[in-house]
Formats: structure tokens, C-alpha cells, sequence
């Protein structure tokens, strides 16, 4: 039965295919495709985790036959011969096999997902005490997941397609065997995203998130359609089920008929198209039609990024977002060695144009690593993150600091801090990379000249512009931060997400004034959170004086077709006008 979901359109666009999920667990489950060569490996790590399982089980049955019936009763032992069944059931395990063999999931990702399978079976049984042997199911479960633990393979995701025999839907979409997957998950850490990025899923699902978390920023970067905030979605929808995303809506349709199956794919053929129209500008300075140019830098995420930078058009890189260097490797920080390497590639891939470093950001919604993630405060968001975190672990910031200054050996660097609101914390960070020089100098290894700049993104920093352009070469406004904070709402809070506003007059006043301040210094002012991609949004943020976005490389040239018809002059006085409205959005008719 075709039935819809609706949650946030974060990431453009239509994808159809078959639904993969990912099931959460207490125990962190590693999630990535297999090679059809190590299918058997996979199968014979799944069987050694089991069976030390039943071993275990069997050392506490024979231990129990030596006690009381008061130290063990009747119904522990009853509870484990059930384990014992569960283990070797034929379903369960002939299941997590078809998973590993036809999709190619690792063993880990198999056992979880046969786990919700057989769990829904269950869930729909009308005998009470088989429903309650869900439970059983999922400790044993658990119990193999944590044999498994630690003999697991690196998370690695092969760009490889997972075939399978076309059913009569298939060849509505297409004459290939080729399925696209879209991935659906209660949530995704930006390490979890960051696996999936060069993956084969063609669109997101996830129950939380708003329209700036990390997922959607991710999601966006990989220009592929996706809904965040779906409340419910991995509970209604099943493994395998055929699913639309219409990134536009912010829609999930689940079982569409074979009517809307055709009409979506109408919709997709159709935006392949614009996309084709947009190719044209790719080489097309972006000029507005007085001639005011337009600076359009791209946001990375790895140096693996810079070329995808440079064939979308940018001019540079505007925001490469180191602290994903250091995500997902269990407290394992990259030395200052693999650092520099990495920025260097970075640096070099972009054949000359500027590269911003940004000094690592992580806390929030941007943990190290989940096992590192941050329960123990109320909100992590106001705790210590970004340049906080730095500044608290002086030896791994001096060690990002060197590798970036040596890095900007090879090619244009800038260096950008994130999160700064007090004139202590502006020293701090001077001294320290004062400190980075000066060590640099004592081992007689080569660096070069940074152009140094903070992010706006703290209403505090938004109301000392002199303070911080009398230390700083430039600012780069983060808006994604800048919202939560001004408004008080947690992004990734899809309970308040209806909240998250940019066209707050209170954020507009903000976004304007550090455009306005930084122009009359002299001084460059880009703006690199989520409003510089939004093409809805390019016009007013030209009316307001910004000559220089830094966006998701996918994005560059829709921003840039809408300030090629732009008239920069003439969108001032209707951007002041929106900005002093009571109702902004409301003033956001084309002027």
C-alpha cells in the first residue's frame, strides 16, 4: 500500500530505490559493502562470533546444573535453552547469509539488519509470550555483535553497485539490473556520512536532523536528494521496500505505484536536463549584470574534494572542514605528518587558488566518534567545541597548526577559526600560532604565509567586528551557527526545526552589518554556512553588499545563474527593505 512520510527537503532533487537500513543497536555497528571475494570471509566471521556464543551459553548451562534452584532458577535455565534455539535458527541465520551473498552488507550490517526482519515478524504475532521473545532475539544478537567486536574489518566502502534480478518496478525505472539504494537511518554522524560519501546510495532518510545538520550538509555536498527529520520513517519502512525521496517537498512516498513510479521519473529526467543547462555557465564568469564580480569558493570536506571543487568552477576553496580528518577513528588523532599530507594534497589539487583551512570544529553534532559522543551536558552546542576545545588541548592544536603552515609551502593558504567570541580567546590563538611558527623554525622545517581569519557564527562576535578585524585578515560568516545561536535553537532538533529561520530580522541585521563593516575596512567578508548555497536566498545576500559565497561544489553554478541575472544596484534598496521588515519572508517577492 502506497502511504507518504514527510519530514525537512534539505537536499534537492528526486531518487528512487530500494530502502537499506540501518538498524541502531547498542552495540556501534560498523556499516559497508564487501568484495564478492571476501563474501565467505564475512560469512566465516559471522559463524565464529555465533559460535562463541553457544559456547558461552553452553559454559553457563553446565555451570548452572552445580547450583541451587534458589541460585539458579528453572527459568534461567529455560531462557537460555531459548537463546540457544534463536541462535540456530535457520532464519535468522540463513537471513544474515542472503544479506552478506546478494548484497554484499558486512557481517555485522547483515545481523542487524536480519535482526529488524525478524523482529517486525514477531511484533505481528498475536501470542503475547511469542511477541515478548523479541527481547530474546535482540540480547542474542547483541551478544554476537560484541563477539564480533574488535575482528571486524577497517570501515571501508567500495563505489560498487550490488546487482540483483530486476522485478517488473525495476524495469519501469530502467533496463538495467542496477537498483539504486537509499539509505534510511534514525540518524547519520557526519563520520557515518563521510563512509557513505563515495558509496552507492543515491539518497538519505533519517527520523531526526534539520535542514542544517550535518547529514543534510553532507547529503548536499554529494548532490544527492535527501529528507531529514522524518520522525518515523525507519519503523515504517521496510528492508527492500521501494521508496521515492522528493528532495523538493521534503516527501517520502514507500510502495508508489507503478503511476507515480512513472511521474517521479518524469521529474527526474527533467532536472537531469536543468543540469545539462547549468553546464553551460561552467566556464562563465560570475559577473552580475552592472558588473559587480562575484566571488563562488567551494566548501570540502576531504582533499580528496578539491578536484570535484575545481571541475564544478570554483575559484577556490572557501571552508575545507578539517575535523574530518579526525572523525571516526576511536580517539586516534592524525598526527602532524598525515595532516599536512592531507592539506597539501588539498592545497596542491587546487593548482594554485586559495585553500581556508578551517581549525578543527568538533562537538555538538560534530562528535570525534560516537563512542566520543557528549551526553554528559545538557548541550553540548554551548560547551567546549571548535576553538574552546583547541585552545584546551594546546599540543593537538600546535600539531594543526604546523601541518597547515607547512602545507602553505605548496600553494595559497588561509587559515580559519571557528567559534571565537572573546578578545582571550583571539590571543590565545595568536600566541599559539606564534608558538607553531617558532617550532617550525627550531627544526629548520620550510612553511609559508597564511592570510588569517575568523568565523562569525556567535552573535558576541557578530557585535565586536572591530575588535576582530583589527586582528584578523578576513571573516567568514558561518550562518548555520550564527541562526542556531541567535535564535536559541539546536539545528540538529527536528522538534524545533520549523524555527530555524535566516530570514530572521534579527539574523539578517547580523548577516549585514559584518558585510557592511568588513567592506568599509577593506577587509574580505565571505559568508560559508548553508545561506550561500540556498538560490533562494543569493539575491538578498548581493543586495546586502556579499561579493563572495563558499558553498557545496554541486551548488555553484545554480547560485551562479541567479547572479548573472542579478543587478547588484538595484537589489540594495529592496535587500534594506527586506532586512527591516517585520515579516522578511514576506517582503522576498522578486523585487
Amino acid at each position: 500500500m502506497t502511504f507518504a512520510i514527510h519530514g525537512l527537503n534539505v537536499s534537492r532533487g528526486v531518487a528512487i530505490g530500494r530502502a537499506v537500513l540501518v538498524a541502531s543497536s547498542r552495540v556501534d555497528v560498523a556499516h559497508y559493502f564487501v568484495k564478492p571475494d571476501e563474501v565467505e570471509a564475512e560469512i566465516n566471521r559471522l559463524r565464529a562470533g555465533r559460535n562463541a556464543v553457544i559456547d558461552e551459553i553452553h559454559r553457563l548451562q553446565e555451570s548452572i546444573t552445580h547450583m541451587g534452584p534458589k541460585e539458579a532458577p528453572h527459568e534461567l535455565g529455560a531462557l537460555l535453552d531459548v537463546h540457544l534455539m534463536l541462535l540456530q535458527d535457520q532464519e535468522l541465520v540463513g537471513g544474515v547469509k542472503h544479506w552478506i551473498t546478494e548484497r554484499l552488507y558486512n557481517a555485522e550490517w547483515a545481523l542487524t539488519t536480519q535482526l529488524e526482519v525478524i523482529a517486525r515478524q514477531f511484533d505481528e504475532m498475536e501470542d503475547e509470550y511469542l511477541r515478548e521473545r523479541k527481547a530474546d532475539l535482540e540480547q542474542i544478537v547483541e551478544r554476537v555483535l560484541r563477539a564480533m567486536k574488535g575482528s571486524g574489518s577497517p570501515i571501508v566502502v567500495h563505489p560498487q553497485r550490488v546487482n540483483r534480478k530486476p522485478s517488473q518496478q525495476d524495469l519501469l525505472l530502467d533496463d538495467t539490473v542496477d537498483v539504486p539504494l537509499i539509505l534510511i537511518a534514525h540518524d547519520l554522524s557526519p563520520a557515518d556520512m563521510l563512509q557513505f560519501k563515495q558509496s552507492v546510495f543515491a539518497g538519505f532518510i533519517t527520523d531526526v536532523g534539520g535542514k542544517t545538520s550535518h547529514t543534510a550538509i553532507v547529503a548536499r555536498s554529494m548532490d544527492i536528494p535527501a529528507v531529514v527529520g522524518a520522525r518515523l520513517a525507519s519503523q515504517l519502512v521496510r528492508q527492500d521496500d521501494w521508496v521515492i525521496i522528493d528532495g523538493d517537498a521534503g516527501v517520502v512516498i514507500v510502495d508508489p505505484s507503478s503511476i507515480i513510479l512513472a511521474e517521479y521519473g518524469f521529474k527526474q529526467r527533467q532536472r537531469e536536463l536543468e543540469r545539462g543547462r547549468l553546464q553551460r555557465l561552467l566556464h562563465t564568469p560570475a559577473v552580475t549584470m552592472d558588473g559587480e564580480k562575484v566571488e563562488l569558493l567551494a566548501n570540502i570536506e576531504m582533499p580528496e574534494d578539491a578536484p570535484v571543487a575545481l571541475k564544478a568552477g570554483a575559484v577556490g576553496v572557501g571552508l575545507f572542514r578539517s575535523e574530518f580528518l579526525f572523525m571516526g577513528r576511536q580517539g586516534r588523532l592524525p598526527g602532524e605528518e598525515e595532516q599536512y599530507q592531507a592539506y597539501k594534497r588539498a592545497v596542491e589539487g587546487m593548482q594554485g587558488l586559495p585553500v581556508t583551512i578551517r581549525t578543527v570544529d568538533v562537538g555538538a553534532d560534530k562528535p570525534l566518534d560516537d563512542s566520543l559522543r557528549d551526553d554528559a551536558h545538557l548541550n553540548p552546542a554551548l560547551g567546549l567545541r571548535a576553538i574552546r576545545w583547541s585552545l584546551a588541548d594546546p599540543a593537538m592544536f600546535l600539531t594543526q597548526l604546523r601541518a597547515i603552515l607547512r602545507a602553505a609551502a605548496h600553494g595559497k593558504v588561509h587559515l580559519l577559526v571557528p567559534m571565537l567570541a572573546h578578545a582571550s580567546e583571539i590571543r590565545q590563538t595568536l600566541a599559539h600560532l606564534d608558538h607553531a611558527r617558532a617550532m617550525l623554525d627550531n627544526r629548520g622545517v620550510s612553511y609559508g604565509p597564511v592570510k588569517l581569519g575568523a568565523m562569525i557564527e556567535i552573535p558576541a562576535a557578530a557585535l565586536s567586528l572591530r575588535l576582530f578585524l583589527k586582528y584578523f585578515d578576513f571573516l567568514s560568516i558561518g550562518t548555520n551557527d550564527l541562526i542556531q545561536y541567535t535564535l536559541a535553537i539546536d539545528r540538529a532538533d527536528e522538534s524545533v526545526a520549523h524555527l530555524y529561520d535566516p530570514l530572521h530580522p534579527a539574523v539578517l541585521r547580523l548577516v549585514a552589518d559584518t558585510i557592511a563593516e568588513g567592506r568599509a575596512q577593506g577587509k574580505d567578508v565571505a559568508v560559508c554556512g548553508e545561506m550561500a548555497g540556498d538560490v533562494t536566498l543569493t539575491r538578498l545576500l548581493l543586495g546586502l553588499g556579499l561579493r563572495s559565497f563558499s558553498m557545496h561544489p554541486a551548488q555553484i553554478l545554480a547560485v551562479k545563474q541567479e547572479i548573472l541575472r542579478a543587478d547588484a544596484g538595484k537589489l540594495a534598496p529592496w535587500a534594506q527593505r527586506v532586512m527591516q521588515a517585520e515579516d522578511p519572508a514576506r517582503e522576498m517577492a522578486a523585487p
